[in-house]
C-alpha cells in the first residue's frame, strides 16, 4: 500500500467502527420511506428551496457523452435521453427534499462503475479474488492478460484505472477512448492513471470469468434486492458482448455509457445504494458489503489523489474532487452530470441528475449553507 493510501485507510476504518454502534434507519422496500421536514433535518427551509431551485435551473438538457466524433464511435448497446432534471436529498436515511420525477429509470453513465466496483467487493469478501494486488492472468485465461504487457496487470490496477491494459474488447480499442486526435504511447502498467472504458468493460469481463454468473444477478441477490430496490434497474452490455460460461450465454456488462448501455437506474434507488456506502456497507443489521472493501474503495490512487476504487471520488485532506464540500466527502459522478454525494459529516446522502457540470461545485455550496 502506498504511504499516500494508508492514513486514509486507516481513518476509513475508524469511521466504519463508530458507524458500526450506530446502524440508523433505512426505509423499507421500494416506496416505503420516511419523510423529515427541512427543520426537522436542519436546514433552514428557504436556503434548502433556494438550493433545489438552482439545480432546476441549470439542467443539462443535452446531458450524456456523445462518442460519435471519436474512432470506433458506433454505439453498440442501448441509450435513452434525459428525462428531466431530478433529485433527492436525504438526512439520517430520510428525504427531507426531492425534486422532478425520481422514479423515472435514466442512464446512469459512468455511476455504473461504482456499482461494478461493489460487485468486485463482493468477489473479494467471497474469496473468489484472493488478492487484489495479485495478477488478474493467474485466475483468468481467456486470453486476455496473455501477452508480455498485459501479463502483469493486477486487479488493484484495473479497479483504480492504472492498469494500461492494450486490445481491443466488443470491437473497441483501447486506444480509442478518451482519443485527443493521435493514439497515446504505450503506458506500463501502474504508471498513469486513465479514464478508460474499454479497460473498465474488461474489468467487467473478468468479473464475469471469476463469478460464473450475470453481474447484475449477482448485484441484485446480494445488494439491490435487501436494500429494498424497485425491480425497474437494469444493467445492459453490448449487442456483441456475449460468451458462454460453463455451457451458458452470459452477457458482459458495460462499465459506463459511451457506447451505450451501462446501468438504468432511477434516483430513489440510487439514493438507496448511496445510504448503503454511506452506513460503510451495512443495512439495517446486516453487513452486505464488508467495511474492509469500503475502505479499500476509499484509498486515493496516488496517481491520481483524488480517485479510489472505479469512480469513487475523493474529497480528502490534501486533494479535493469539490473544493466546496467537506473533507471526508464522496462522490459516484457519471456524465450528465449524474451524481451521488456521501457526506459523512451530515449524514447525508445527495442524489442530483443532470446537472450541468460547471455547476456541481455550486450547487453542493448551497446545499451546505443550507444547514442551519
Amino acid at each position: 500500500m502506498s504511504p499516500l493510501a494508508r492514513p486514509f485507510l486507516l481513518a476509513a476504518l475508524f469511521t466504519s467502527a463508530l458507524a458500526a454502534q450506530k446502524p440508523g434507519y433505512v426505509p423499507g422496500r421500494d416506496r416505503e420511506w420516511a419523510t423529515a421536514t427541512a427543520v426537522e433535518a436542519g436546514f433552514d427551509a428557504s436556503r434548502l428551496r433556494d438550493a433545489v431551485a438552482f439545480a432546476l435551473e441549470n439542467f443539462d438538457k443535452n446531458g450524456g457523452f456523445d462518442p460519435s466524433r471519436e474512432p470506433y464511435g458506433d454505439r453498440i448497446g442501448p441509450t435513452r435521453p434525459p428525462s428531466g432534471m431530478n433529485g433527492i436529498v436525504l438526512i439520517g436515511g430520510k428525504i427531507a427534499a426531492e425534486w422532478g420525477d425520481t422514479l423515472r429509470v435514466d442512464m446512469t453513465f459512468s455511476i455504473t462503475k461504482t456499482y461494478l466496483s461493489t460487485v468486485a467487493g463482493l468477489a473479494v469478501d467471497d474469496g473468489a479474488i484472493a488478492d487484489v494486488h495479485g495478477r488478474v492472468g493467474e485466475v483468468v485465461q481467456d486470453g486476455s492478460f496473455d501477452t508480455a504487457h498485459n501479463a502483469p496487470i493486477t486487479w488493484h490496477q484495473l479497479l483504480n484505472q492504472t492498469s494500461g491494459w492494450e486490445g481491443t474488447l466488443w470491437g473497441k480499442p483501447d486506444w480509442a477512448d478518451r482519443y485527443r486526435g493521435k493514439r497515446r504511447e504505450r503506458e506500463l502498467p501502474g504508471q498513469h492513471w486513465r479514464y478508460n472504458d474499454v479497460r473498465v468493460n474488461q474489468l467487467a469481463l473478468a468479473l464475469l470469468n471469476v463469478v460464473r454468473e450475470p453481474l447484475p444477478q449477482l448485484l441484485r441477490r446480494r445488494i439491490m434486492d435487501p436494500i429494498g430496490c424497485s425491480p425497474s434497474w437494469r444493467w445492459h452490455g453490448y449487442e456483441n458482448s456475449w460468451i458462454t460460461i460453463d455451457g451458458l450465454r452470459m452477457q458482459s456488462v458495460a462499465g459506463g455509457g459511451h457506447w451505450g448501455g451501462g446501468m438504468f437506474i432511477h434516483t430513489r434507488d440510487h439514493a438507496r445504494f448511496g445510504l448503503l456506502m454511506l452506513r460503510e456497507g451495512r443495512w439495517g443489521d446486516r453487513q452486505l458489503l464488508s467495511r474492509e472493501w469500503i475502505a479499500r474503495a476509499k484509498a486515493p490512487t496516488p496517481q491520481k489523489p483524488v480517485y479510489g476504487y472505479m469512480n469513487w471520488f475523493l474529497n480528502t485532506e490534501e486533494h479535493k474532487q469539490f473544493p466546496s464540500a467537506p473533507v471526508g466527502d464522496v462522490f459516484f459522478l457519471g456524465a450528465g452530470t449524474n451524481m451521488i454525494w456521501l457526506c459523512p459529516s451530515r449524514d447525508m446522502v445527495v442524489v442530483v441528475r443532470w446537472l450541468q457540470r460547471q455547476q456541481v461545485d455550486a450547487f453542493l455550496a448551497k446545499v451546505l449553507a443550507a444547514f442551519v
